[in-house]
């Protein structure tokens, strides 16, 4: 077999520090005192629900309208919803960014929006480094911003003139 390159390694080391990150941040929000333990883990997820149990019983519920229009993010909002024991569900004719949940306001202003929030940073900063590393390595190692140009050059096209390739 070939040597391995140097950046082969990297995507699974970042998944890797994802999937631990994304752990802390459920063992912050559910109170787990020893992460990676799996009887802490339950036993802290365990916490939360009855928690969200006994706020369910000293406060109203109430119908909260979530919009999520990116498809992940939204996956990854209703895996948490549905963690905790909450149905997540839309009316008919509803976009599919609508999603609506059933819990008492303390409950999702203080524990489900703020790891939502967490999870979500999360998962934009590897999908971030796992995007830009891939363009570098297979399209072409310069992939920074286009540079900002003081002045009109030669080569711009003239308004209303169709981009080369695109002509009606």
């Amino acid at each position: 077999m070939s040597a391995k390159k140097r950046g082969e390694i990297q995507p699974l080391s970042t998944e890797q520090e994802l999937r631990e990150k994304l752990r802390k941040i459920a063992a912050l929000f559910e109170g787990a005192t020893s992460a990676g333990e799996r009887e802490a883990a339950e036993a802290a997820l365990n916490r939360v629900r009855s928690a969200l149990a006994t706020a369910e019983k000293t406060e109203h519920s109430i119908e909260m309208s979530f919009r999520l229009p990116d498809p992940w993010k939204r996956r990854a909002f209703l895996a948490l919803c549905r963690r905790y024991g909450l149905r997540p569900y839309r009316y008919p004719r509803q976009r599919y960014s609508t999603i609506l949940v059933r819990s008492p306001r303390s409950f999702i202003n203080q524990t489900l929006w703020p790891e939502y929030l967490e999870i979500s940073r999360a998962l934009d900063e590897y999908l971030r480094e796992a995007t830009e590393r891939i363009i570098r390595e297979e399209v072409f190692a310069d992939a920074d911003e286009a540079e900002e140009q003081t002045q009109a050059g030669a080569g711009l096209l003239a308004a209303g003139e169709p981009a080369p390739g695109f002509a009606d």
